[in-house]
Order: C-alpha cells, then sequence, then structure tokens
C-alpha cells in the first residue's frame, strides 16, 4: 500500500515553476529519503503533502486529500528551521504538544529521551544550540505517535554521533512501529541509510529507487557520484 501517492505535481512560487510535473508514489512503512541540492525543491514537496501549499495535480497521503483535518493526527511534520518556544523549556515546548495530540502525562519527556536530551528537559530553548533546538522540534514531532513523519533536514548540524543515532531511532520506527518516514537531506552519505530514494534537481523528480539499485544503474560507487551520473544524462536538468 502506497502511503503517498503523487500525481502531476505542479507548483508555481512567486510567478516562478519551483516543481514540475512530479508523479511519486512513496511505500508504506519505509523511510525514503528526498534527496537533493538547496533549492532543488525539498522543502516544497513536504509543504504539499503535509497540506501547507497550494499546487496544481494531486497528492493523496494515506488514502485521504493532502491536508484534510483528519490527518493531522495522523502526520507529524518537522519544519527545517525549528518551530519551538524559546521561552518555554524543551519539556514546556513537548508538553504542549502532546496535550494537543491528547497523549498520556510522561509521553513528552519519552519524546525528548528519544532524540538525547533527556537531561535538558528544564532547559529554556532559547539558551540551547541550533543542533538541540532541532531536536526539540523533532521530539515535539514524534510525541503524538503519528502514523508517518515528514522531516526536513532533521539531521543538519549535529555531529556524527548524533546523526547516527537519530538514524537508527528512524531505522527502528519503520521497522518495529510500521510507521512511514520522508526524510530530506542534501547530504548524499545520508542516502545508504535510507530503504527508497527520491532525488530531485531543479524541481524535477530525478531518480526513484533503491540505493543499491541506484548505484548499479549508474555503475557509481558512491551516491554524490550516481547523482552527478542521473544529471548528466538526464538532458532536461543537464547544465
Amino acid at each position: 500500500m502506497a502511503a503517498i501517492e503523487i500525481s502531476g505535481l505542479d507548483v508555481v512560487r512567486g510567478g516562478r515553476l519551483v516543481l514540475r510535473g512530479i508523479d511519486l508514489s512513496v511505500a508504506d512503512s519505509i523511510v525514503t529519503g528526498l534527496l537533493g541540492p538547496s533549492g532543488s525543491g525539498k522543502t516544497t514537496v513536504m509543504r504539499c503533502i503535509v497540506g501547507l501549499q497550494r499546487y496544481e495535480g494531486s497528492v493523496q497521503v494515506l488514502g485521504r486529500e493532502a491536508g484534510e483535518p483528519l490527518l493531522r493526527r495522523e502526520i507529524g511534520y518537522m519544519t527545517q528551521s525549528p518551530s519551538v518556544y524559546p521561552d518555554l523549556s524543551a519539556g514546556a515546548n513537548v508538553g504542549y504538544h502532546a496535550a494537543l495530540h491528547g497523549r498520556p502525562r510522561g509521553s513528552a519527556a519519552e519524546a525528548i529521551d528519544m532524540v538525547g536530551l533527556a537531561d535538558r528537559g528544564g532547559q529554556l530553548v532559547g539558551t540551547m544550540s541550533g543542533g538541540e533546538r532541532s531536536r526539540v522540534s523533532l521530539a515535539c514531532a514524534l510525541v503524538a505517535e503519528p502514523r508517518m513523519l515528514v522531516l526536513d533536514e532533521p539531521t543538519v548540524g549535529l555531529d556524527p554521533v548524533l546523526r547516527r543515532d537519530l538514524w537508527q531511532l528512524f531505522r527502528s520506527m519503520s521497522g518495529e512501529r510500521g510507521v512511514t518516514l520522508l526524510v530530506s537531506s542534501h547530504v548524499m552519505d545520508e542516502a545508504h541509510r535510507c530503504d527508497e530514494l527520491v532525488l530531485l534537481r531543479e524541481g524535477r523528480l530525478l531518480a526513484h529507487d533503491a540505493p543499491d539499485q541506484l548505484l548499479a544503474r549508474t555503475g557509481a560507487s558512491e551516491m554524490e557520484e550516481a547523482f552527478l551520473r542521473l544529471i548528466e544524462t538526464t538532458p532536461e536538468v543537464s547544465r
């Protein structure tokens, strides 16, 4: 069963066509990486999926039209810039989201622990580093235990150990809990951590396949090399 079905997706922003004829089917209960350089359209695709962006075409999420009110409890969304209140503690931020979703007492502490901030729950978010604020934002998305997580650059600014730990968390959520994850990144070395990859370039879908199949198809040894070869062999996105 597909968790996301996109057909003929076009988006115009500021008079410019930023997404062009995207057709995409994302499988349920796996980790799908949305990769591409800055400005490729990753965030715009995610905004369409969570119902925050006007578009032309069709976007179906968990069997419903994107943006339907019933999906609000089914999807956790982490924006690229942390969506947290700086004058509240980490615990208060996550607790607020827990209350909105009717989660039981203690769920906020569990979510904070999941992102490696168990000892920072009482700290004001405004005094935290950028990476710590991002992890609080991630905990706010996790606390509702949604069926789908849409995460925009969740590992940006984190050290290698924290990046590894978060990817292990993402893998366990899909494998053990059946959560569908769509995770964007511009870091190609994160590609091998995903079950499937969606590569974007200049608002177009460049490729959608499993990492090892993309490497085999392009004859590349690394994902960055595969991405460059795909660009070179796709005339409409070549420079």
